[in-house]
């Protein structure tokens, strides 16, 4: 069995394992090439013990580029495949050591590439399953819950079959078998929530959620002051900084906290805010659904809220979470 190879060639040589995790990256960058050919995002590319994850700031746009994306990885790790493989055909004449260590990367480059074909969401195999779902019917809310049930389906058969293996004394692989389940069953549920965020944010806009009595606070005031009459008393965590109608720069409570309280009576708020070119600003016509995505890609907790350099509000996580809440509880 392919999963047994690779396991054996861990405990019998560990540069094996260095080889493993480099197929691992050029899969995925693989996924992150064509994924920002046709342009989606790639926030950034996680490493497991057994594959890894190329994280997309947005959903694909259309079903073929969901397709080609999925495809990208096996696609690149069963053709490396193959091309060690024909090495190792060739090289048996030539050189034993060559010929082992080709057909050893064949065998780990083929069971990466087939085990992520696997048809199962997330892995490529069932967004490959999405992409022709979502092609079929029009629909990517049903053909995510297509793959995504399958996908379910698929990470609970590791777990029971890891499960079967620890009972018949199988141990290591066994837990290993089960954990992959385990590992899936999460990715699954992630992704099917990120779906249900997305559909009731789809169609609403930064205007209905975002904050218009954001207090402003001048930019000379020291911040034992801004923390006495403003944080304190309003609990709120962002004031936009505003000096004779003009925003300068935006203050948060993590900008405060860098500075030690008994410094805060001689530090002045435009010592320490995010400058007007450096904070992030959303138009109020915006979708929330892209805004959401892009304070997820971007780390950030609040944007201002601006129409042609005028301040119009802010929106922030917590606006986002008190919607999505409100929403679900109405069946919105």
């Amino acid at each position: 069995m392919l999963w047994r190879l690779l396991v054996s060639s861990f405990k019998h040589d560990k540069s094996l394992a260095l080889i493993y995790f480099a197929s691992v990256v050029a899969h995925e960058l693989a996924h992150s090439l064509v994924s920002k050919a046709h342009g989606v995002p790639v926030r950034e590319i996680t490493l497991y013990m057994f594959g890894g994850t190329a994280e997309i700031a947005e959903e694909p746009k259309r079903a073929r580029d969901e397709f080609l994306i999925a495809l990208a990885g096996p696609v690149t790790s069963l053709t490396i495949a193959v091309l060690f493989g024909f090495m190792w055909l060739v090289s048996l004449q030539y050189s034993q050591p060559l010929h082992a260590l080709a057909g050893w990367l064949a065998w780990i480059y083929l069971g990466l590439g087939l085990f992520n074909l696997i048809p199962g969401f997330p892995l490529d195999g069932g967004r490959v399953l999405r992409a022709t779902v979502w092609c079929i019917t029009g629909n990517l809310k049903r053909a995510t819950q297509v793959a995504t049930s399958l996908g379910w389906i698929v990470a609970y058969g590791f777990i029971f079959w890891g499960i079967w293996q620890v009972f018949n004394g199988n141990w290591v692989n066994g837990l290993w078998i089960a954990f992959i389940g385990w590992f899936l069953s999460n990715a699954a549920m992630a992704s099917s929530r990120r779906m249900a965020l997305s559909e009731i944010l789809t169609g609403h806009t930064v205007r209905e959620v975002m904050m218009t009595d954001c207090p402003r606070i001048n930019p000379d005031l020291p911040l034992d002051e801004v923390v006495e009459s403003m944080v304190l008393p309003s609990g709120r965590r962002c004031f936009p900084v505003i000096d004779n109608e003009n925003v300068l720069g935006l203050l948060t409570m993590q900008n405060i906290g860098r500075v030690p309280k008994e410094a805060r009576t001689t530090t002045r708020v435009e010592q320490v805010m995010i400058s007007r070119e450096t904070f992030k600003t959303v138009h109020p016509d915006e979708e929330l659904v892209v805004v959401f995505e892009r304070m997820t890609s971007e780390d950030v907790n609040q944007l201002m809220v601006m129409d042609n350099e005028q301040l119009l509000g802010m929106v922030t996580r917590s606006n986002l979470l008190a919607f999505l809440r409100t929403s679900a509880k109405l069946g919105i």
